[in-house]
């Protein structure tokens, strides 16, 4: 009898061990699938350098609560997707991206950041902030470079000087993004500063003289050799003229921000906006992590070319160019979510 006894609470206290241990196993999985519930990404954006990464911080932050800079971007990111989904046609004239289309999109491999730059859109700035971030020390302060020095190509690293497995990589795992601004605004500010400025004799000789010799009857023998007088309704009808685009593609003062950075082929993770160009800014810098110690830089520019200004420019454009040019630039105003400007008199 006292045998048969001790053989029962023998296997009394293994039936308890299994269900400890069944019961231990089945919370260890239901706490694995919680975890990957949250972080679908799983590994890939995870870690860096012991902390997380800036995908990590945009899609899966600590606090699960949404904020209003997170549905605003979020909203940003479908205006982007919906639009390039309703002009396919348009949006997707070239199936598969070349390296040379990603030269306009900078790589911070320490941050694990890709920024497409698009110029007169603080583009200045945001290469100073690049070189401080990817700088390793070098740089402290971004205004302390010069603005001639943030654009020596040599001093940032493209996407393009990867080798494709490399980019691939990188599109997948780093947080990308850009700043855009309202279409014509920019416009006027690349031809404000190229063509009204003279000191820019490099873009009055190849491009003035081009737009004079075009655009211009009549033209003195000086307009043609110097090219320093073009007018902004010489400089549209040069833009909406199809031989200049046959000739070859739109400088990228004046080039769509579409056709620079491809956010029909490339996912942007965030859109900034130069309206909103200081919050957008630090949002991104608090994502990479390094908010505690650089700001974007904030100065008042007194020659800024503003939403007047531009009013005024187009005064003198005839409806029917006004009507080709915003055709020329119709999915910048779509896809960034910038509407009609009420100057505009559309055919």
């Amino acid at each position: 009898m006292k045998p048969a006894l001790l053989e029962v609470m023998r296997m009394n206290r293994i039936c308890r061990m299994v269900l400890a241990t069944c019961l231990g196993s089945f919370i260890l999985v239901i706490f694995y699938f919680q975890i990957m519930r949250r972080n679908p990404f799983g590994v890939d954006i995870c870690c860096r350098k012991g902390s997380r990464s800036p995908l990590q911080e945009l899609y899966n932050p600590i606090q699960l609560e949404l904020s209003n800079t997170a549905i605003l971007h979020q909203m940003r990111r479908d205006q982007v997707t919906d639009t390039c989904r309703a002009n396919s046609a348009m949006s997707r004239k070239r199936r598969v991206l070349t390296p040379n289309d990603l030269k306009h999109l900078v790589v911070d491999e320490d941050h694990e950041l890709i920024y497409c730059y698009v110029p007169k859109v603080a583009c200045t700035n945001w290469k100073r902030l690049m070189m401080v971030l990817s700088g390793r020390g070098k740089y402290s302060d971004p205004m302390e470079i010069p603005a001639n020095e943030a654009h020596v190509s040599a001093n940032l690293k493209t996407l393009n000087q990867y080798s494709i497995p490399e980019i691939n990589h990188r599109l997948k795992s780093y947080m990308k993004f850009l700043f855009v601004r309202e279409p014509f605004e920019r416009l006027v500010s690349a031809y404000r500063n190229k063509f009204t400025q003279k000191y820019n004799t490099s873009f009055h000789k190849r491009y003035g003289t081009k737009i004079i010799r075009r655009q211009r009857k009549n033209a003195t023998q000086e307009a043609l050799r110097k090219g320093d007088d073009v007018k902004f309704e010489e400089f549209v009808a040069y833009l909406i003229d199809p031989h200049t685009q046959r000739e070859e593609p739109f400088n990228e003062h004046w080039q769509t921000v579409y056709s620079l950075c491809h956010p029909c082929h490339i996912h942007y993770d965030l859109v900034g906006k130069y309206e909103t160009l200081e919050e957008d800014s630090n949002y991104v810098l608090r994502l990479a992590g390094v908010s505690g110690y650089l700001k974007f830089p904030t100065y008042a520019k007194s020659t800024r070319t503003t939403d007047e200004m531009t009013t005024e420019f187009f005064q003198n454009i005839s409806a029917e160019h006004q009507t080709q040019l915003y055709e020329v630039y119709k999915l910048d105003f779509l896809m960034f979510n910038y509407s009609v400007p009420n100057y505009l008199k559309l055919d």
